[in-house]
């Protein structure tokens, strides 16, 4: 049998399994905490941040990623401050800067109050996310789609020898992107690869 921990999240004592996530542990509870690049089938990545929360630890706070961060006994969570709200907002308009027609960031930009984006629009609708690659990679083994180049050049982009032949029957990582960029991406590619 596993260890339990208690932990307080939002002021609500919290038992969850030594070895879980504090956004696991907060799902579990059923308090909310927004994310982008999570995903229950998938390795915890931390890649987006907007799970930021802080926690705090013999009265000094820091501030954690919820979806890679483990739980800890006697650990209090605050998943909604002022310094949290400001956070997700700047990660929202950095995100927005390079996918500005995203439903589901506009949509936590509505919630977080992010009236206009401060930083210079990209438009490349790619928030660097990695569902799409790590869900070929780790639950289909297809390796079909991966990541391409370094720092601000860093992308995504199917492997035509692999993607001509198992992409077109699953098509499962379209629905989890979100910025709806991989469907697209994959019409490109299939264009140029028949």
């Amino acid at each position: 049998m596993s260890e339990e921990v208690t932990l307080k999240i939002d002021g609500r004592e919290v038992k969850a399994k030594k070895g879980m996530t504090l956004l696991q542990a907060a799902k579990q509870a059923g308090i909310e905490i927004p994310t982008l690049c999570y995903h229950e089938k998938l390795e915890p990545y931390g890649a987006c941040r907007i799970c930021s929360v802080e926690i705090v630890r013999g009265g000094r706070s820091q501030t954690v990623v919820a979806c890679v961060y483990p739980v800890e006994d006697g650990l209090e969570v605050l998943t909604n401050t002022e310094k949290i709200r400001r956070i997700r907002k700047i990660l929202l308009e950095l995100m927005l800067a390079r996918a500005p027609g995203s439903e589901k960031l506009l949509a936590l930009a509505r919630e977080y109050g992010v009236e206009r984006v401060r930083f210079e629009k990209e438009g490349v609708f790619c928030i660097l996310c990695g569902l799409c690659v790590r869900y070929c990679a780790e639950v289909k083994g297809a390796h079909a789609i991966g990541f391409v180049g370094r720092g601000t050049e860093r992308d995504v982009m199917f492997i035509p020898e692999i993607a001509a032949k198992v992409c077109a029957e699953c098509k499962e990582c379209f629905e989890l992107c979100p910025t709806g960029l991989v469907e697209s991406k994959f019409a490109l590619s299939r264009a140029l690869i028949f």
